[in-house]
């Protein structure tokens, strides 16, 4: 098998629910996705990606998988469930898996149910420790839709949903299912905004991917969900590259070495070069450390003329779910009428001490034919991730 297909995407983030709206927010560099708010961390008014619109219920006969994650994964299931619906019939239960990249899934349910306890002295009627387990979201999809093949969660922090891609691809390739609902989900939490603020990763303004000011992440939520097959279809998953660099538990190999290695497996696995490439979204969370790696392994990989973008200035961070949103970012260029490529939005004042790259500008686009766009993702403990799509643009 030569290629997976990503036949059909569903998408929620803080620039609006569904392809078209976040579509038309992305490409147009709205502003709205990044809101300063109270409440998250004491003392502090931070810019975050917040999902507005009102979530659904989890279906009658699941109340044991209610938690704001598993909402949030369900309105993004929601907008494909005939594309899903229509695989389950025709290759069986047994020949569909369920993939989610997480790193927060019911933590922010668990964290006021030990608060709770720390006051009552015991856990609460509806306490369910499982809320939290990192398989959760992956097995509430399996259960909402009656599926039976291989089902599970993957937790790399900051690179699961593009992990979640390339481990489904995996189970197409070894012939283990013949259809993955995969990508990744991740809500707003106590635990990451207040780990980030410790780690004083968070700033206090809109963040500036690579820029002289940056001045550290915004943190957002949203769930991203293809459907991927064997099945031809417009976009594609023609390589997936990954690696571990293990440099330190929360910073990055400052020469960038793991991220040039999960780039160039990618380029490997799809049978390209670097020239290949026409756009880069780059992981580009904002902080010294990262932008500084990145800025340094996109240099040595492709030079400084690919165009490439950091969305995290729309949308934050949105950790676990970050790799999948961003290749469905990815997915709505190759299927974008005008072939528009998403902006770099930053207020432009390129850091001296980097490596200079080509950030595209709002109303840049993919020439016409075939193209190949990338999409990165760094982690903490070193885990790096790359995916690359193709399509007809």
């Amino acid at each position: 098998m030569s290629h997976a297909y990503l036949n059909a995407l569903g998408i929620a983030c803080s620039l609006g629910v569904g392809k078209a709206a976040v579509a038309e927010a992305l490409f147009g560099a709205a502003t709205h996705g990044l809101r300063p708010t109270e409440g998250w961390v004491p003392g502090r008014s931070l810019p975050l990606g917040e999902v507005g619109a009102a979530l659904p219920p989890v279906p009658e006969g699941l109340a044991h998988r209610d938690t704001r994650n598993n909402r949030l994964l369900l309105l993004a299931a929601q907008e494909i469930e005939g594309d899903i619906r229509a695989a389950i019939a025709r290759f069986g239960a047994a020949r569909v898996a369920v993939v989610v990249g997480t790193s927060t899934t019911g933590i922010e349910e668990a964290t006021a149910q030990i608060a709770a306890r720390a006051v009552h002295g015991s856990w609460a009627d509806d306490y369910r420790y499982s809320d939290q387990e990192l398989g959760a979201p992956a097995a509430f999809l399996a259960e909402w839709l009656g599926v039976a093949g291989p089902c599970y969660g993957i937790s790399t922090a900051c690179t699961s949903g593009a992990r979640a891609l390339i481990s489904a691809r995996r189970l197409l390739k070894l012939d283990l299912c013949d259809a993955v609902i995969c990508g990744g989900a991740d809500t707003l939490c106590r635990l990451a905004t207040h780990g980030f603020h410790a780690l004083e990763a968070t700033s206090s303004e809109r963040c500036q991917p690579f820029s002289l000011e940056r001045k550290g992440i915004n943190i957002g939520e949203a769930a991203a969900l293809f459907l991927m097959t064997r099945d031809a279809a417009p976009v594609a998953l023609v390589g997936g590259g990954a690696s571990s660099d293990a440099y330190h538990m929360s910073s990055p190999a400052p020469d960038g070495r793991g991220a040039s290695d999960a780039m160039h497996r990618a380029l490997v696995m799809a049978g390209i070069d670097p020239g290949t490439i026409d756009y880069v979204n780059l992981h580009g969370t904002a902080t010294e450390h990262n932008d500084a790696m990145e800025s340094h392994a996109m240099a040595e990989t492709f030079g400084r003329a690919v165009p490439c973008s950091s969305t995290k200035g729309l949308t934050g961070h949105t950790l676990g779910a970050a790799g999948a949103l961003e290749a469905g970012f990815c997915w709505l260029a190759l299927h974008d009428p005008q072939r528009r490529l998403p902006p770099h939005a930053w207020n432009g004042e390129a850091d001296p001490a980097l490596p200079p790259l080509a950030f595209t500008e709002k109303g840049a686009s993919l020439p016409s034919g075939q193209r190949y766009l990338m999409s990165n993702s760094f982690a903490f403990g070193g885990n790096n991730a790359s995916l690359i799509l193709a399509g007809d643009a």
